[in-house]
């Protein structure tokens, strides 16, 4: 199937390095960002699961599970996990989803419907696209996709900067300019009038252009 922005995310039951899971009801009422790697003990992958840990506290205060996936069994997953706290100095506390059989790489489109066979014998330049990351929001819609290349290690602070923008604008009628930041200026929403800007913004705005109002970031 081909994922959309806004779709509601497929619903699978898995089993993971932290026992069995049904994906929309371990995500419950949680933000969710699903992240995934083409094959067990790759470098690049290595250091993200790393990174990915050692920012879970800041995923948890923003209400959002984490959800690994690499397309290897489980058993090998705990293993590599113990590489990972050797050489990235961090311990993978967040459930790694084992896919051998290729189901939930096929079911997020990271891989096509009709591929054929398992895990074994592929390498990770055959799995290569199974590179993406997925923000899911509590109603179980997908609000952004990435897919990276396997040389490029994935920078998780984007994701975290994205998270926040994405739970801000979900909440208020502002979208978020180029290389914002949490606690930065923000735009009034097009679908504002001036009117309605009035009363939701009550301290004013700098109008650049009609369709280009700035105005401080609500709630700060």
């Amino acid at each position: 199937m081909s994922l959309r922005l806004n779709e509601t995310v497929p619903n699978f039951n898995a089993e993971t390095t932290k026992g069995t899971i049904s994906f929309h009801e371990w995500l419950g009422d949680s933000w969710g960002i699903l992240f995934s790697h083409p094959k067990d003990f790759t470098p690049v992958c290595t250091t993200e699961l790393g990174s990915m840990a050692r920012l879970e506290p800041e995923f948890n205060k923003r209400n959002c599970k984490i959800l690994g996936l690499s397309v290897d069994p489980v058993e090998s997953h705990i293993r590599w996990e113990k590489d990972i706290e050797e050489t990235q100095g961090c311990t993978v506390n967040f459930p790694m989803i084992g896919d051998p059989d290729l189901t939930v790489a096929k079911l997020f489109d990271m891989l096509p419907a009709d591929e054929q066979g398992t895990s074994e014998g592929r390498t990770a330049a055959t799995n290569q696209t199974v590179r993406s990351i997925f923000i899911i929001g509590p109603d179980k819609k997908i609000k952004l996709m990435l897919t990276y290349p396997m040389t490029t290690g994935r920078n998780f602070y984007e994701i975290l900067r994205v998270l926040d923008s994405i739970q801000l604008t979900s909440q208020h009628k502002v979208a978020t300019p180029a290389n914002w930041n949490d606690g930065e200026d923000v735009i009034i929403a097009t679908s504002v009038s001036d009117e309605e800007a009035k009363v939701k913004f009550p301290n004013g705005w700098k109008t650049i252009k009609p369709y280009l109002r700035i105005v401080e970031q609500p709630g700060k």
